[in-house]
């Protein structure tokens, strides 16, 4: 069984940063995986944050974040980061990190990841 947990998350005052990171254990070919962050803003739907691929040579993003938020993974230490720079009070939301059921496959959709992380708070102030 795969499980996947969060850190790094908190409050933040507006045009802050915070580096969220995900630690993978289950799964001994994190490498084949593509990884996505997903954020979820309450009386909202989960939506698609960033994701990279399996190699850490794609890598995908939300209009919403593009050009603020950074993912990078560590294929020898089976985690994943997002960095987010330049904070808005919109980014408030729990997110989460995915990963698919099968390797070698990407997208920008929930259900599209099979295996979620329990979720890490993040609280921009403004």
């Amino acid at each position: 069984q795969v499980l996947l947990v969060e850190s790094g998350g908190g409050l933040v005052q507006a045009g802050g940063s915070l580096r969220l990171s995900c630690a993978a254990s289950g799964r001994t070919f994190f490498s084949g995986y593509t990884m996505g962050w997903f954020r979820q803003a309450p009386g909202k739907e989960r939506e698609f944050v960033a994701a990279i691929n399996w190699s850490g040579g794609s890598r995908d993003y939300a209009d919403s974040v593009k050009g603020r938020f950074t993912i990078s993974r560590e294929n020898a230490k089976n985690t994943v980061h997002l960095q987010m720079n330049s904070l808005k009070s919109e980014d408030t939301a729990v997110y989460y990190c995915a990963m698919p059921g099968r390797p070698y496959t990407t997208g920008r959709y929930p259900r599209e990841y099979d295996y979620w992380g329990q979720g890490t708070q993040v609280t921009v102030s403004s």
